[in-house]
């Protein structure tokens, strides 16, 4: 088949999905919408009465929202670890994939350090971070990190998105005209011509090795801004592998269940296959036993060092928190394990269930990491009341919480609704190396 011929057939294949929108969709992207402004009007109660209308006080003064944000960039950290292990090692299957472990990364960068906002008491003071930073305060290199890796994972992004925008401006002729202008505006003139194709991969496998790197040091930052100081919980060695680690553990789960619900509702069963979930499945395997070890190194050495901050810290975990804990470190790990061992329990819906489970207990590590440990100060409580020695979240930060939740989805729809989920390109590139595969051989044979 003609190159052309073939850009036009997918071209025509994947442009339902983004130009017809079903009923379904459009009840799904209403109630998204709703639940985002439900949430601006939390922010605006939370803006104008401060944060006394939030569960944090003087003692617990971080709550979901730093929670929040550690989730979101570790997300975000891991699908640009990923997604860059992907192309630079030019995986095979990496074509059904790539696009949504991408287009997570990239969103969850823009979601997540919202909720560093909505922690900050005075945001009208928010420009002194940057008129007047800290070179010695790790909070400073995290925006510094968080701000590099953003940059470096749009453009990253971007690259792998211009063939797939010169197809669809060269054979989307029934497009609406904004759309047509659109694609033409992005290709930048790609002419998908041997010598810009091989520039373009050049650079992007080039990018791709940025973002691994960058994955790794950005969160290694993030995670020293808890270990670097003497409170119990965080005053840890460990602390940064063990973040690079729950972020992996969380990407793919992320990545699987995004994969589930991408091929039931688009029915990509053709390119979203079961060996891709069997694939990513066994990688899950592999950072459960590695999340496992680490939560038990944590926690064993807390436990073994009888120190009365960790006593405490651990009495804490043990009363207060003990269901939360159990389901964090032991359902949250050992369930997905016990799944993903065995060969016969390696089905679809098994894998996207234990990637749910890996998610909900990851979550609540991170809330364990958080709250008990500001919980259980150095220092004694002089105010010993229930509201300012414990924390629990009002319905402002839960409703802001949801709503990043549901902005998070609706861009990422939003997003499906310009580009392909599936990158066109890539399909055009395997059955481009499947030929020169088969020319090869015959030469072989005929030889």
């Amino acid at each position: 088949m003609n190159l052309e011929n073939r850009k036009r057939e997918l071209a025509r294949e994947f442009s339902p999905m983004l130009e017809k929108t079903t009923k379904t969709s459009k009840i799904w992207i209403g109630f998204l919408i709703a639940v985002i402004l439900v949430g601006v009007y939390a922010f605006f109660v939370q803006l104008f009465k401060g944060h006394i209308v939030t569960g944090m006080r003087d003692n617990v003064v971080w709550g979901i929202y730093i929670i929040n944000f550690i989730f979101f960039v570790c997300l975000s950290y891991s699908g640009a670890f990923i997604s860059g292990v992907l192309h630079f090692f030019k995986t095979p299957w990496k074509n059904s994939v790539s696009r949504i472990v991408e287009i997570i990364t990239v969103l969850s960068l823009i979601v997540g350090p919202i909720f560093i906002l909505l922690c900050i008491g005075r945001l009208d003071r928010l420009h002194y971070l940057f008129i007047y930073p800290r070179i010695q305060s790790p909070i400073t290199w995290d925006i510094i990190a968080i701000m590099t890796d953003l940059i470096g994972c749009f453009i990253y992004l971007y690259l792998t998105f211009i063939p797939d925008f010169a197809i669809l401006r060269d054979h989307s002729e029934n497009a609406s005209k904004w759309r047509q202008k659109v694609y033409k505006y992005l290709a930048i003139g790609y002419q998908d011509t041997p010598t810009q194709r091989e520039k373009l991969h050049k650079i992007t496998r080039t990018m791709s090795a940025m973002v691994i790197a960058l994955a790794i040091v950005a969160y290694s930052v993030l995670a020293w801004i808890f270990s670097l100081t003497l409170q119990p919980g965080w005053n840890s060695s460990i602390f940064a592998p063990y973040f690079i680690i729950a972020g992996l553990y969380s990407g793919i789960s992320v990545i699987i269940i995004a994969m589930y619900l991408i091929r039931k509702y688009y029915h990509l069963e053709h390119y979203i296959r079961k060996v891709h979930f069997i694939g990513a499945g066994i990688v899950l395997l592999v950072i459960s036993l590695l999340f496992g070890y680490f939560t038990f190194s944590e926690y064993f050495s807390r436990w073994f060092s009888h120190k009365l901050s960790d006593a405490n810290l651990l009495n804490t975990l043990f009363t207060r928190y003990f269901w939360m804990f159990i389901f964090a470190n032991y359902i949250g790990v050992l369930v997905p394990i016990a799944i993903l061992f065995f060969k016969k329990l390696r089905t679809i819906k098994s894998i996207t269930f234990a990637a749910v489970i890996a998610v909900i207990g990851l979550w609540f590590n991170r809330y364990l990491i958080v709250v008990p440990t500001l919980e259980s100060p150095y220092l004694p409580i002089q105010d010993t009341r229930e509201e300012f020695v414990h924390y629990t979240a009002t319905w402002i930060e839960w409703s802001l919480s949801f709503a990043g939740v549901a902005a998070f989805i609706l861009f990422f729809i939003l997003i499906m609704k310009l580009v392909p989920v599936i990158p066109m390109s890539g399909i055009i590139d395997n059955e481009r190396e499947q030929k020169k595969v088969k020319k090869s051989f015959k030469k072989i044979v005929t030889e």
